[in-house]
């Protein structure tokens, strides 16, 4: 099978390219930047606007699986804003672009969503079917809106192209944890071992994630199932409180306390940081409604088991 990755030179392109590749796949890796030597896949040039020859690629593959998109671990600045809407819009389109005029059309698209779709909320969870999209909350910063914007206008680049022999997904992702350098998990083990990692704000905002290995099997599922289409949810089943949630870090690590940090604590380390406190303080309460029905199976669906296995991970990856 041929798997074209889009944006696949970051953490979750590089961890579903080690899963591609341990099933004797083909990958190419769409990137805008100079390929680094330890870039799982072979690694192939575009912009991420405009039609070029990196087309041909998708056009004979079975399968594109499309990351692109500028980071969210910003500022939300009016610039940086404006480069979250138009690298995802943009890189969306184009690939619809490449599927259309391509004279064999992979049979599915993957595309990448977010779970900051849905609205912050703490009374019930959301899933596909019944979840509710965000945007309108009467009790969070107005700026909020733009993320849920983003993620719309996302999804409906894909809905609008024009494919139609290709089946459409659109991953809906919560948190992907990996031990790898630099990524989500990374960073909060980080501040959990410094004695940083205690209750956020109220600290009852809800977390959903996913493990590495658990994103990659759901994908594998998603690919081998025609019968699915639209979002799909990528999230454990068992979203929880951050206080929980930081305290199974202290736990897997070995460390009881962890300092907190109230509102305006955050504001000044996110400045500090230079990204922003809504990706912390927005309770995203999301639940694989869809991957459940369609009898996939969490190898790690709570978290305090999936914290010490990416401890463990991550531990053993230092020596």
């Amino acid at each position: 099978m041929k798997v074209v990755i889009p944006g696949g030179a970051g953490q979750v392109g590089q961890v579903l390219a080690r899963d591609f590749l341990a099933g004797g796949h083909d990958v190419v890796i769409l990137t805008r930047a100079s390929a680094a030597p330890s870039l799982l896949g072979r690694p192939v040039a575009w912009d991420g606007r405009t039609l070029g020859a990196w087309a041909s690629e998708i056009d004979g593959a079975d399968v594109v699986v499309n990351l692109a998109g500028r980071t969210v671990n910003c500022r939300y600045t009016e610039e940086n804003l404006r480069q979250m809407m138009d690298s995802r819009v943009d890189s969306t389109r184009v690939v619809g672009e490449a599927i259309r005029v391509a004279r064999r059309a992979p049979r599915t698209w993957l595309q990448m969503s977010t779970a900051t779709i849905y609205a912050h909320r703490f009374d019930a969870p959301n899933d596909e079917a019944s979840g509710i999209l965000g945007g309108a909350e009467p009790d969070v910063p107005a700026y909020w809106a733009y993320s849920v914007d983003v993620a719309r206008a996302w999804e409906r680049t894909q809905t609008e192209a024009a494919t139609p022999h290709t089946r459409k997904v659109a991953l809906r992702s919560a948190m992907m944890m990996s031990p790898d350098r630099d990524g989500i998990f990374d960073v909060m083990l980080g501040l959990v071992r410094k004695g940083l990692g205690g209750r956020a704000g109220s600290g009852a905002q809800y977390v959903s994630w996913i493990c590495d290995r658990d994103f990659a099997r759901a994908t594998d599922l998603l690919i081998a199932r025609d019968d699915i289409e639209g979002p799909v949810n990528l999230a454990a089943p068992n979203p929880l409180p951050y206080t929980d949630f930081i305290r199974a870090m202290r736990e897997a690590w070995g460390i009881r306390l962890g300092f907190p940090a109230t509102r305006w604590m955050l504001e000044i380390g996110a400045w500090a940081m230079r990204t922003d406190t809504e990706l912390v303080l927005k309770s995203r309460r999301v639940v694989p409604g869809r991957l459940l029905e369609a009898g996939f199976a969490f190898e790690l669906p709570e978290w305090p088991g999936a914290a010490r296995d990416l401890v463990a991970r991550w531990r053993a990856m230092q020596n």
